[in-house]
C-alpha cells in the first residue's frame, strides 16, 4: 500500500461513522481523481466499503473501515484465552495480574518456537 493509501485508509479508519468520499480529497490535499482511485484500491481489497450517500441534494459515497475478524489464535497463550475477554474487574492494562501471567505466558511460547 501506497503512503497515500495508508494515509487515506487511516482517516477512514479514525473516523467509525464514516467519511465522505467528496471530503476525503480535501482532508487529504489531493485530487478527487486521485482520491477515486485510492478509494478503488481500498475498496477492491475489502478494506473499505462504500455506500451511496447524498449529502445537500448531491450524491456522493460514505467511505466505511471494514472490521476485519480476529484470528483466535491471536487470542491464546498457553492454551489460555485473553483474560481481558468477559473480565469485568475495574483495571487498568498496566496493572492487571491476569494480563501480565497472560502476556508472560505468550512470551514463553514465543521464545520455545524460536528456540526449537
Amino acid at each position: 500500500m501506497s503512503e497515500i493509501e495508508e494515509e487515506a485508509f487511516k482517516l477512514i479508519q479514525s473516523k467509525p461513522e464514516g467519511v465522505l468520499q467528496s471530503e476525503l480529497w480535501k482532508l487529504l490535499e489531493i485530487d478527487s481523481r486521485k482520491c477515486s482511485r485510492i478509494v478503488k484500491k481500498l475498496t477492491d481489497s475489502d478494506q473499505v466499503e462504500r455506500i451511496e450517500y447524498k449529502s445537500e441534494g448531491v450524491k456522493t459515497y460514505l467511505l466505511k473501515a471494514k472490521k476485519r475478524a480476529v484470528e483466535p489464535e491471536l487470542l491464546l497463550a498457553g492454551g489460555e484465552l485473553l483474560p481481558c475477554i468477559g473480565c469485568e474487574e475495574e483495571c487498568s492494562v498496566e496493572d492487571c495480574p491476569h494480563l501480565m501471567d497472560w502476556m508472560y505466558q505468550l512470551a514463553i511460547e514465543e521464545f520455545s518456537d524460536k528456540s526449537e
